[in-house]
């Protein structure tokens, strides 16, 4: 299964995110909405890929604090990935990632206290973002086997 996640991290730009938590799923609808290139891959943390990834980069597959990007199999988490992905999104969109000129140590900052609060600030969700015929090709789930 090591050489599988290993091929998966080199051939996709991956985004995990958390299926049961409001603000990540809306960030998902986001993405499928202006990522127009499909650069990234949406990937829930709760599914069984999301949890090979996770344990692959030794992160808690219990308790998930932070949105992972994975590019050509180098992993970014917290501010980091949220501009990661945004420089990739085009104009305006791409505009965002001059938050680069902040700190790192502030960003991070700042994404970790909505991250431990998401739940209490927006709820979680009864129902997982699910592909559907129109964004099933902004999922990698679907695209490779079960693990």
């Amino acid at each position: 299964m090591s050489k599988d996640i290993e091929d998966i991290i080199q051939q996709h730009d991956i985004i995990l995110f958390d299926a049961v938590c409001v603000i990540c799923n809306g960030w998902a609808r986001f993405l499928i909405q202006y990522d127009n290139k499909i650069q990234f891959k949406l990937v829930s943390a709760q599914s069984p890929l999301g949890v090979a990834l996770l344990e692959h980069y030794q992160m808690s597959t219990a308790h998930y604090s932070t949105m992972l990007v994975i590019q050509a199999g180098t992993l970014y988490t917290e501010s980091t990935a949220l501009l990661k992905v945004m420089q990739h999104l085009g104009f305006p969109l791409n505009l965002m990632s001059t938050g680069y000129l902040v700190p790192r140590f502030i960003r991070d900052f700042l994404y970790r206290g909505v991250a431990l609060k998401r739940y209490q600030l927006f709820g979680k969700t009864d129902y997982c973002l699910i592909p559907s015929s129109e964004n099933k090709h902004h999922f990698l789930e679907n695209a490779i086997r079960e693990f």
